[in-house]
Protein backbone atom coordinates (compact mmCIF):
# COMPACT_ATOMS: atom_id res chain seq x y z
CA UNK A 1 0.00 0.00 0.00
CA UNK A 2 1.02 3.69 -1.09
CA UNK A 3 0.20 5.80 1.80
CA UNK A 4 0.77 9.06 -0.38
CA UNK A 5 -1.86 7.70 -3.09
CA UNK A 6 -4.31 6.35 0.37
CA UNK A 7 -4.45 10.26 1.52
CA UNK A 8 -4.87 11.88 -1.93
CA UNK A 9 -7.59 9.17 -2.97
CA UNK A 10 -9.35 9.85 0.50
CA UNK A 11 -9.10 13.69 -0.41
CA UNK A 12 -10.56 13.42 -3.38
CA UNK A 13 -13.88 11.43 -2.32
CA UNK A 14 -14.27 13.50 0.87
CA UNK A 15 -14.24 16.94 -1.64
CA UNK A 16 -16.58 15.07 -3.79
CA UNK A 17 -18.33 14.16 -0.80
CA UNK A 18 -18.52 17.78 1.07
CA UNK A 19 -19.19 19.60 -2.53
CA UNK A 20 -22.34 17.09 -3.03
CA UNK A 21 -23.25 17.21 0.60
CA UNK A 22 -23.61 21.06 -0.06
CA UNK A 23 -25.49 21.28 -2.84
CA UNK A 24 -28.06 18.98 -1.63
CA UNK A 25 -28.39 20.41 1.62
CA UNK A 26 -28.98 23.85 0.18
CA UNK A 27 -31.54 22.21 -2.19
CA UNK A 28 -33.50 20.92 0.02
CA UNK A 29 -33.15 23.50 2.11
CA UNK A 30 -34.39 25.67 -1.02
CA UNK A 31 -37.33 23.42 -1.79
CA UNK A 32 -38.24 23.33 1.69
CA UNK A 33 -38.58 26.99 1.49
CA UNK A 34 -40.60 27.43 -1.39
CA UNK A 35 -42.60 25.20 0.23
CA UNK A 36 -43.34 27.02 3.54
CA UNK A 37 -42.28 23.89 5.39
CA UNK A 38 -39.46 26.11 6.58
CA UNK A 39 -39.55 29.83 7.86
CA UNK A 40 -36.15 29.85 7.69
CA UNK A 41 -34.88 30.44 10.91
CA UNK A 42 -34.68 26.93 12.14
CA UNK A 43 -31.79 24.94 13.18
CA UNK A 44 -31.83 21.79 11.44
CA UNK A 45 -30.30 18.08 12.83
CA UNK A 46 -28.15 16.49 10.49
CA UNK A 47 -26.26 13.36 10.48
CA UNK A 48 -23.90 11.53 7.94
CA UNK A 49 -22.83 7.93 7.85
CA UNK A 50 -19.54 6.95 6.22
CA UNK A 51 -19.61 2.96 5.30
CA UNK A 52 -17.04 1.24 4.02
CA UNK A 53 -18.33 -2.91 4.02
CA UNK A 54 -15.63 -4.23 2.97
CA UNK A 55 -13.37 -3.27 6.08
CA UNK A 56 -16.39 -2.95 8.79
CA UNK A 57 -16.28 0.49 9.12
CA UNK A 58 -19.83 2.50 9.57
CA UNK A 59 -19.53 5.76 11.27
CA UNK A 60 -22.11 8.61 12.14
CA UNK A 61 -21.29 12.04 12.19
CA UNK A 62 -23.93 14.09 13.69
CA UNK A 63 -24.25 17.60 13.56
CA UNK A 64 -26.66 21.42 13.38
CA UNK A 65 -27.41 23.48 10.30
CA UNK A 66 -28.53 27.13 11.45
CA UNK A 67 -30.29 28.60 8.73
CA UNK A 68 -30.53 32.47 10.25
Amino acid sequence: MNEDTLNMEIRKYLKKVGVTSQREIEHAVFDAMKSEALQGNETLTVKMTLEIPSIGLNHCIEGIVALA
